[in-house]
């Protein structure tokens, strides 16, 4: 029996098609991505104030701060009643501090009521704007004008817009005229002063990631600057919040921007910040400081959108990416000098 010389054929018709398919690149599986990314100190904060509340944690806390609140209550009567009964005047004594007590919380409680009505308030000009710019309804432009006026009747940097708008308000037949009357006349000043909060608050979050090598540093910096902020620019278009209303109101904030998925800052915008250049010569803290300030930028427009009484059609809404870079193009500028002269 002799062997055949020459190439060896294969024939590649028995194998099954599905294999064959198999094995090809297009359809084989993505390799999976075994280092998983870090998150900035910006996107866990607004990922942790933003997670949806369980309605049993919820009847647990209810529960459980009643129950401590009961046994405290229970506990400071049967001190004082013991004590009274063993001094007269000692139990006198603090039962006048309990009293005094209860009184400031109760006045505690009033103001923070008081935030919320204010924070009502500006919900209630705001849907009457929107509304009086959909219809174009002149008689819902003209009680929003006037509810506004009220609302900024003893501020000096209103003055000049409201002297302004009382002078042809009602020359005007127009409800978007009028309106943006109001948003160029009287909530222009308040606007450059919300711009300059928000970069202020950028500016320290970015300062504090990137020198402060804390673990937990730049959590705790982002949360506080980003608190503040927001209660100071409810405060400058007139919705002043207590502690409640802060947390309240920074939900509302927070929660917006992770359901528009505007907490996910991309390296384009870390370029048109601070520059390519500078980042190959800093430290990954650095990189990360400009993402936590461009991310609180972003929450300060935000918190801009929701506490402005009127929303924005005549004027232009502030721009993240402007803001960020009047925050921080100065200070990474310098700090790149600084790098090549010691380099």
């Amino acid at each position: 029996m002799t062997s055949a010389k020459g190439p060896v054929l294969i024939d590649l018709d028995d194998t099954p098609k599905s294999a064959a398919a198999a094995e090809t690149p297009a359809t084989a599986a993505p390799v999976p991505d075994l280092v998983p990314t870090r998150s900035t100190a910006m996107q866990q904060v607004a990922t942790l104030a933003a997670r949806p509340r369980s309605r049993l944690a919820r009847w647990i806390w209810t529960l459980a701060t009643a129950l401590t609140g009961f046994i405290v209550s229970l506990a400071a009567y049967d001190y004082i009643t013991t004590l009274l009964a063993r001094s007269p005047v000692l139990g006198g004594i603090a039962s006048a501090l309990m009293i005094l007590l209860v009184l400031v919380l109760a006045l505690a409680t009033l103001r923070e009521l008081a935030a919320f009505a204010r924070l009502r308030r500006i919900d209630r000009i705001q849907e009457g704007a929107k509304t009086a710019l959909a219809d174009g309804d002149l008689a819902a432009a003209r009680a929003v004008t006037a509810q506004l006026t009220r609302l900024y009747s003893g501020r000096d940097d209103t003055k000049w817009g409201r002297d302004r708008l009382a002078e042809y308000s009602r020359d005007v037949l127009d409800a978007d005229t009028l309106l943006a009357a109001v948003e160029t006349d009287l909530l222009a000043p308040i606007d450059r002063a919300a711009e300059k909060e928000v970069e202020a608050a950028a500016r320290q979050v970015a300062t504090v990631t990137a020198i402060v090598p804390l673990a937990l540093a730049d959590v705790l910096t982002a949360l506080t600057a980003n608190l503040r902020m927001i209660r100071r620019i409810a405060e400058l278009y007139g919705g002043r919040s207590g502690t409640f209303g802060s947390w309240r109101l920074t939900r509302t904030v927070l929660t917006h921007l992770v359901a528009t998925g505007a907490v996910a800052v991309g390296d384009d915008l870390i370029g048109s910040v601070a520059g390519g250049g500078v980042l190959s010569k800093v430290s990954r803290r650095f990189g990360e400081g400009v993402v936590n300030g461009a991310l609180t930028a972003r929450v300060g427009v935000a918190a801009i959108d929701v506490c402005r009484p009127v929303p924005f059609a005549a004027s232009k809404r502030p721009s993240v990416t402007a803001l960020v870079k009047n925050s921080l193009t100065g200070l990474f500028s310098k700090t790149s000098k600084t790098l090549d002269q010691s380099s």
